[in-house]
């Protein structure tokens, strides 16, 4: 028999390999649901074919290809207890579990993934995004939004925070359910660059009210950076989202703006803090730093957030770069020095700070439990499980262990601050909205 085509399958072993090993990276989610029975049922296959067909390295490679099943099939069964651990959790401690919940903001795929988490206060809030829409009409989302909110209100529990990006440009999550609009980069330089950012913001508010959204996570006020495009930087793409490069306009169309958003009922969330126009890697897929000196972004780069902050009740969104100045050895949104030196005492803020997604790699590859406790040891109030949706269970599981252990930080004045924010003091209901 010739069993020379039989090498192919074994030599696909050691890619089989990598992969099965990487199925709980972010990266995956999309594809991670179907992909890993599939994995372990080819690699199961493979194995026995080559156990008993291939002659040659016969023994490595049919022992990779069992590796691979037993890594995919781990991932499954990882994947499983923590999700079961946490629920038997809640049904033991439903208290503790709520308490830990509402400083978690998740994403989702649809409702029937969050409504037993929503019921039970499991989680404070959803962020909705382009998946959320994908064959709806703006009718369907804002019934599926509205019966989420109801379930809370059943319960006896506050309104959640349903959240979206939605800056406009090219992100904007919820087009065309809600209209697109050009970036606000496009009113720099205009004379009435005020007025029109304050409609602008105005415009938006309404369509994402109707839709029973109540945060948003915009305007960035990033300066826009005077250099060309690094070509590793795939997702985060400042220069195109940016307003402009000039503090004072950036300030000037931000505020209008954010404050167009607050009377409509929409909080609005600035980013990402400290500033990412000088940082040249993608946070989204690995460490990043931000090495410009102390005095020279207080001069310039956080002008524009101070400038709306002191005048509005805006949310703080704190990026996952590095701010070498400061705290050198952990991204700005788990750094303590940062957001309880700079931000809480300096700054004198005490509005509610939010990191970027924890399943970015820049923290994430940190490790999901050690950075989730770093991040609220640091001062974030909410932690946001938004593209890998599925991990917030890793975080849940992950608090409600150091809580019971001991090991968990004061969030007394994070609670406090979480009693009564911004999104709940203007609550607008669906049916208000089309009046």
């Amino acid at each position: 028999m010739n069993r020379r085509p039989l090498r192919f399958p074994g030599l696909l072993s050691l890619p089989g390999l990598v992969l099965a090993a990487k199925l709980s990276d972010p990266a995956l989610a999309a594809v991670r649901d179907w992909l890993a029975p599939l994995l372990v049922a080819l690699s199961l296959a493979l194995a026995i074919v080559l156990f008993r067909y291939c002659a040659r390295f016969r023994p490595l490679f049919v022992l990779a290809w069992l590796a691979a099943a037993g890594l995919a099939g781990q991932t499954l069964y990882a994947s499983w207890s923590v999700r079961n651990a946490v629920l038997q959790a809640a049904q033991r401690e439903p208290a503790r579990l709520a308490a830990l919940g509402q400083h978690l903001i998740i994403g989702y795929a649809t409702p029937d993934d969050v409504r037993e988490l929503v019921r039970h206060g499991l989680i404070g809030g959803l962020f909705v995004t382009r998946r959320n829409i994908a064959g709806k009409t703006a009718t369907q989302l804002r019934e599926e939004l509205a019966g989420l909110q109801a379930i809370r209100r059943d319960a006896g529990l506050p309104p959640l925070m349903i959240a979206t990006d939605q800056e406009g440009g090219p992100v904007s999550r919820l087009s065309p359910i809600a209209p697109y609009q050009p970036p606000l980069s496009s009113l720099a330089g205009r004379p009435d660059a005020k007025r029109l950012a304050a409609t602008y913001g105005r415009m938006q508010a309404e369509h994402l009210v109707r839709l029973g959204i109540n945060v948003n996570f915009s305007p960035v006020v990033d300066l826009k950076p005077n250099r060309p495009p690094s070509p590793f930087d795939r997702y985060t793409r400042i220069a195109d989202r940016a307003i402009d490069a000039n503090p004072d306009t950036v300030s000037r169309i931000a505020l209008a703006y954010s404050q167009a958003l607050v009377e409509a009922g929409v909080t609005p969330t600035l980013k990402h803090f400290p500033g990412l126009g000088d940082a040249r890697d993608d946070t989204h897929l690995r460490s990043a730093h931000l090495s410009t000196p102390a005095e020279q972004l207080a001069a310039r780069d956080w002008l524009p957030f101070r400038h709306v902050l002191e005048r509005t009740p805006a949310m703080l969104m704190v990026g996952h770069a590095t701010l070498d100045a400061i705290d050198p050895s952990r991204p700005a949104s788990l750094s303590r020095p940062v957001l309880n030196g700079l931000l809480r005492k300096h700054w004198q803020y005490d509005g509610i700070l939010i990191g970027d997604d924890m399943t970015m790699a820049a923290v994430y590859d940190r490790g999901l439990c050690r950075a989730s406790l770093e991040a609220l040891e640091a001062g974030q109030d909410l932690l946001l499980v938004a593209y890998d949706w599925t991990k917030y269970y890793v975080v849940m599981d992950c608090l409600h262990r150091a809580d019971a252990a001991g090991r968990l930080p004061d969030l007394s004045e994070s609670r406090r601050r979480l009693q009564n924010p911004p999104w709940r003091r203007s609550v607008v209901s669906p049916a208000e909205s089309r009046t």
